[in-house]
């Protein structure tokens, strides 16, 4: 890799896996970029974090760009400033919390479709071993991925999400965000104007909040399947600005 180019390193979110980033991850190899894209967890956010935080340190070596998708954005708000040499943050339709804050507030209130007073009526649960006292996996049913989660994309693409999906552990929902990394690290956030999942106008007041650099597009939650061109574009933007800060520092 070219001793200018960041590494780029992509973290999704809630009931996904790495091939969420499947429309982006070729694009930016053929420009020549180091693309990472490791699990996350999803067993609650202090550990999530800390996990992606570990990767950072070990599995990369120079600048990074860090981009995060839905839950992945909490977990890279608490793991940007933890691990490696995070230059610049990329959120997708993604939580941006701040300190103290969790999803579930975030959410109160803001017309998401997973703001029900019955989770069950969206979400299908389940027990895991280990898990703390309380604490359940949850799954989308596959009315709420049709209808509130990808409905912009095709059927036969909605299916698939729902038969792969990886259960998220509730206690992600419920832990409280610790000190933002968008606090101290440049940040550019792509909003979904028909994200039923969270509304535009969280996610809106959220990046604002951040001082992020903002690219809204006309897709579901999942724009970087729908829409990648927005994502892409963002990252783009933040390679470009950390590559002018390395330049203006050598």
């Amino acid at each position: 890799m070219p001793e200018d180019k960041p590494t780029i390193v992509l973290v999704h979110g809630a009931w996904a896996d790495a091939s969420s980033w499947n429309a982006i991850i070729p694009p930016l190899q053929a420009e020549g970029f180091t693309v990472l894209a490791p699990p996350n967890e999803l067993r609650g956010l202090e550990g999530d974090a800390a996990s992606i935080a570990s990767f950072l340190a070990q599995r990369t070596s120079g600048p990074v760009v860090l981009v995060g998708h839905s839950y992945g954005g909490a977990v890279i708000t608490n793991a940007g400033a933890k691990g490696g040499d995070v230059r610049a943050l990329v959120f997708v339709d993604a939580f941006l919390p701040d300190e103290g804050e969790n999803i579930v507030q975030i959410l109160g209130g803001s017309g998401s479709a997973l703001d029900v007073a019955d989770p069950t009526t969206v979400l299908d649960v389940a027990v895991y071993p280990g898990a703390p006292d309380g604490i359940i996996d949850a799954y989308l049913k596959p009315e709420t991925v049709h209808t509130a989660f990808a409905q912009d994309l095709p059927e036969a693409d909605r299916d698939l999400i729902v038969a792969t999906q990886r259960p998220a552990s509730l206690l992600i929902n419920i832990t409280p965000s610790g000190e933002p990394a968008w606090k101290t690290i440049p940040s550019w956030a792509v909003l979904g104007t028909l994200d039923l999942t969270i509304p535009i106008e969280t996610q809106r007041r959220m990046a604002e909040r951040a001082g992020a650099t903002i690219t809204e597009v006309e897709g579901s939650h999942v724009s970087m399947v729908s829409q990648p061109h927005a994502t892409l574009d963002a990252i783009h933007a933040a390679v470009a600005a950390v590559t002018s800060e390395v330049g203006a520092l050598s």
